[in-house]
């Protein structure tokens, strides 16, 4: 199983609808993937779950989402240049234990042209200072708003053809 993760609190983010398309195509490769929205972890996690004041809520997180999983793709929209805070402080509340040796494959979203490539930058470092391995075709989307439909559905050819060949490689990575 891999685990995508939606990386922003923001409802009803294009980051998200990212993420349902990645699903889709994982599905159609034959793979099992489950999306971890940030929006499901608890509103008070800077100020409980990062001094392991494990909520119940939090561990079931963990025990579906991360814990059993080896393989993430994290789906990162842009934020003032990098990527969410909350994605840094759901990283901050797990024990880098228990990611440490997994592999990753990173998406950056952005409404701009860049793709969040210094996004991707940024949670490269963070990762491999973790332990853990970021895969090495880290997929820039940009003008991620001309790629969605009116139903919220990616739906630009050329860019789930990138998306396909990203996750063929990761997946026999």
């Amino acid at each position: 199983m891999i685990t995508i993760i939606s990386a922003t609190n923001r409802p009803n983010s294009n980051t998200l609808k990212v993420s349902e398309k990645y699903a889709q195509l994982m599905e159609k490769q034959g793979l099992t993937a489950k999306i971890l929205s940030l929006e499901q972890v608890p509103a008070d996690i800077a100020f409980n779950e990062v001094f392991s004041n494990r909520s119940e809520k939090f561990q079931q997180l963990l025990e579906e989402y991360i814990i059993p999983v080896q393989k993430f793709v994290i789906i990162a929209p842009e934020y003032n240049g990098s990527f969410p805070g909350i994605l840094k402080t759901f990283f901050d509340a797990i024990h880098p234990d228990l990611n440490r040796g997994k592999k990753v494959a990173l998406a950056g979203v952005a409404s701009g042209r860049a793709g969040n490539l210094r996004g991707m930058d940024h949670l490269t470092g963070i990762l491999n200072y973790l332990g853990m391995h970021v895969h090495p075709n880290k997929l820039p989307i940009s003008s991620v708003l001309t790629l969605i439909n009116a139903d919220g559905e990616l739906i630009e050819p050329t860019t789930i053809k990138v998306i396909e060949k990203q996750l063929n490689d990761f997946t026999n990575w």
